[in-house]
């Protein structure tokens, strides 16, 4: 599991207190990222499937709503750019069968859950292109900006070495430097 899918998953868990499974493998060498469970409600269980595209590196870290190609995926050079964009997970991650087939096993059927895409943001006009679609998009930054500002108050040790690591980073910014010297706290 990647650390990004590991701070979605952490937020997922731990802010938003859903139950999650993570990395499904599927048929046709799919995977499913995470899925969620919101039982906050007595009476209505609330099931989502969450899929992470998380990049920093300048050309590709915005989600993009350019057009999708199974072709271009398989070429080593355009394949990055093909994993940016909105068809990629609309196309591969959410309704390749191998997956649709996993997500049945688990109760999850069309209509009875929502579909996320995790992303480092996304180009103007790929929010509305999403929502009509049926996905719902959550910025990378802002999760994991919430997951610090959790673990930071939170005194639970996590044994997770992300979580943990996030909660002594949070915990490490929130403290006033007694000296100005370096080194010392």
């Amino acid at each position: 599991m990647e650390t990004t899918e590991k701070i979605v998953e952490a937020y997922v868990r731990y802010v938003k207190r859903w139950f999650t499974i993570p990395n499904i493998k599927c048929k046709g060498q799919m995977e499913i990222d995470l899925l969620a469970i919101d039982a906050s409600e007595p009476h209505a269980i609330r099931r989502y499937h969450i899929e992470s595209g998380i990049s920093i590196s300048g050309g590709f870290s915005k989600l993009t709503n350019r057009p999708f190609s199974e072709e271009h995926l398989k070429d080593r050079v355009k394949q990055p750019s093909q994993r940016r964009t909105l068809g990629y997970f609309t196309s591969r991650k959410f309704s390749h069968l191998g997956v649709l087939e996993t997500l049945r096993a688990y109760g999850f059927v069309p209509g009875n859950y929502s579909r996320i895409v995790v992303s480092w943001g996304w180009e103007d006009g790929v929010a509305e292109a999403a929502r009509s679609q049926g996905v719902e998009l959550w910025d990378f930054r802002h999760l994991l900006l919430q997951v610090a500002d959790s673990a930071g108050t939170d005194k639970t040790y996590f044994t997770d070495d992300t979580l943990r690591t996030l909660q002594l980073m949070a915990l490490a910014a929130r403290k006033e430097l007694k000296s100005s010297n370096p080194g010392q706290a």
